[in-house]
């Protein structure tokens, strides 16, 4: 079974984690190093012979739009991460559709190919923000990757279909992030802290028990700042955004590169259907 491959590209300075130390009105003078960041996930997914889905920050790719250019021209997906990692339910209808169209428009041009796939900062298309649904498909996305189906303290709709399914019309397809039940327990099972948190034995069973007992491809997902432990250290935010943030980043190339070749990996869009 092929799986679904993703990489969120932002930068370190853009993480919810790091927001309430970092003001937006200081990205621009922080050191930039998404792209280079970006460019080593490149070349290890080019090492493993693997193509991927880039959600791309609207805000990344009008500083580097070589670099959209460069995930296009190597055969993968680029795909649309909103424009200023702004959550969603914190944004009116009317900045989301703004801010949205101009990021896809921005990703279109750079890369010269349609942008089909969505996915929100912070995973925050939640129960107080499901409009932006509406939205995603009047702006002609093809699927939608926000919604994890957890419980968390900053985004998830506990409860909701674990599987690709329908919203909406029909027309946007809804992606889920991967999560394994146990014990009656839902877990996360899709990448990012989690998979740099736990043991790696434990998150490859997990995606083995989705593709083998449910039958279904997982999603996985990752950003460039997590292959970086030498990136710089935020001071001034919490001991557990500290913790979320920074915990494993020195291991993370090496579990990437496990990971990729443990199981069989794709484009989103081809994954699903939606290409």
């Amino acid at each position: 079974m092929t799986n679904a491959f993703s990489i969120d590209v932002e930068d370190y300075f853009h993480v919810e984690a790091l927001s309430s130390a970092i003001d937006r009105s200081q990205w621009d003078t922080l050191e930039y190093r998404a792209e280079a960041n970006t460019q080593r996930v490149l070349a290890i997914l080019a090492e493993e012979g693997i193509r991927a889905t880039f959600f791309i920050l609207g805000w990344v790719a009008k500083r580097s739009p070589q670099l959209v250019r460069d995930i296009h021209a190597a055969g993968h997906e680029v795909a649309c991460h909103g424009l200023t990692h702004k959550t969603v339910y914190t944004q009116t209808p009317e900045v989301f559709r703004a801010e949205t169209r101009e990021a896809k428009q921005l990703l279109e041009d750079a890369a010269g190919a349609p942008v089909r796939g969505y996915r929100a900062a912070t995973y925050s298309i939640t129960k107080a923000s499901l409009w932006a649904l509406d939205i995603l498909e009047e702006l002609g996305f093809r699927y939608d990757s926000s919604i994890f189906p957890i419980r968390h303290d900053l985004y998830g709709i506990p409860g909701s279909p674990r599987f690709a399914y329908r919203v909406g019309s029909g027309a946007l397809l809804e992606v889920p992030i991967t999560t394994v039940e146990y014990l009656g327990q839902r877990l996360p099972a899709g990448g990012g802290g989690y998979f740099r948190l736990l043991p790696y034995a434990l998150f490859r069973a997990a995606v083995r028990r989705v593709n083998a007992s449910d039958r279904q491809a997982a999603v996985f997902y990752c950003h460039p700042w997590e292959i970086d432990p030498g990136q710089p250290r935020v001071a001034g935010v919490s001991a557990k955004s500290k913790f979320r943030h920074y915990t494993n980043l020195d291991r993370m190339e090496s579990r990437l590169r496990r990971l990729l070749r443990d199981f069989r990996w794709g484009r989103m869009d081809e994954v699903f259907g939606v290409a």
